[in-house]
């Protein structure tokens, strides 16, 4: 791993261990500017350029004010996919441009969430109205091994929420966090049943991926973790998080990456008091310190991208002629990500 990229992942750790339940001092809000800033001129002139960008919105928990794009592009909008209706800035270069740059600025305010108040009798519902989130992804089948393990995890429960935390438990206490994986992973669960490594989208596939198989609505929140200090470069701080569906009460958020995150900076071991507030914490709960950005797996970007589905929308996504620019390496895409806290 290179010595800079080290040093950025291990300062967002770092940032998020900032926030340890065992002091529960993280703010119940938190808000800046995030500015992306990106440049494609380097590339190939003769081809046209194409960029989608993650874009925010408001809702319950986080709100998106002072929107700004600049650049000079040919064309640019705001457009959302067909199957989850996830927001995206899109962006096009004619053939020949020689320069190619755009900057897209927000700010947020995100509020810290806690969904624990769980009712006593789960409601009644309707699997045909979660469907969409029930359903396997290209990299998170619902049969064969995963099946067998969700039956195995979930035995003897029989309500959603019994499911649901005996698979974030399990999740929690077998997988672990691979710091050198690239990016946040790209979650392809059998894989991961063999080796349960990864990062946030590797750990939230698995979880994901089991609970669907046992009947539990699940879905993934993609999204950039906020700084702490004036001004901080977080064009590698992508996360993603997990969302359960409880019926009567609605989606409740976990974050067991978090968790084994806070384990490998930590050194901690399971048995640990520390690892345990970490579990109790992001059991139906997330800090202020993140923006979501989007939604969904195997997209198709509006307008569609060549190439087959897009795995998720975290990071810029771009193609310049017929070549796919590689979105997990900032310095040659080439963009960044600011926060300053203003």
């Amino acid at each position: 791993m290179k010595t800079s990229s080290f040093l950025a992942t291990t300062a967002a750790l770092l940032a998020v261990l900032a926030l340890a339940p065992a002091s529960w001092a993280a703010p119940k809000k938190h808000s800046g500017t995030i500015t992306t800033t990106v440049d494609l001129s380097a590339y190939d002139p003769a081809g046209e350029a194409e960029l989608w960008l993650p874009y925010p919105v408001s809702d319950r928990d986080q709100k998106i004010t002072d929107v700004t794009v600049k650049g000079n592009f040919a064309a640019s909008a705001v457009y959302a996919d067909a199957t989850f209706s996830t927001p995206m800035l899109y962006a096009r270069w004619s053939k020949g441009a020689t320069s190619r740059k755009l900057t897209f600025t927000f700010k947020a305010e995100r509020s810290e969430v806690i969904r624990r108040d769980f009712p006593a009798v789960e409601g009644a519902w309707n699997r045909a109205d979660f469907a969409q989130y029930l359903a396997a992804t290209s990299l998170g089948p619902l049969d064969g091994e995963v099946g067998k393990l969700a039956k195995t995890i979930t035995a003897g429960k029989t309500t959603v929420l019994e499911k649901a935390k005996a698979i974030y438990d399990w999740t929690c206490e077998n997988t672990y966090r691979d710091p050198k994986t690239r990016g946040c992973g790209a979650g392809d669960v059998c894989a991961l049943l063999k080796q349960p490594g990864g990062k946030c989208a590797d750990i939230h596939s698995v979880f994901i991926a089991l609970a669907r198989a046992a009947g539990v609505p699940a879905r993934e929140a993609f999204g950039i973790r906020m700084g702490k200090k004036e001004t901080e470069d977080v064009s590698t701080w992508q996360h993603c998080w997990a969302e359960f569906y409880l019926p009567g009460y609605g989606w409740v958020p976990v974050d067991p990456a978090d968790v084994r995150k806070a384990m490998l900076v930590e050194n901690l071991k399971l048995q640990d008091a520390k690892t345990k507030e970490y579990r109790t914490y992001f059991w139906g709960a997330i800090d202020a310190y993140r923006v979501k950005l989007s939604a969904g797996r195997d997209l198709t970007l509006n307008p569609p991208q060549p190439g087959g589905p897009v795995n998720y929308l975290m990071y810029p996504f771009a193609r310049v002629g017929d070549k796919i620019i590689d979105s997990l390496d900032p310095a040659t895409f080439k963009y960044s990500i600011i926060y300053t806290a203003r």
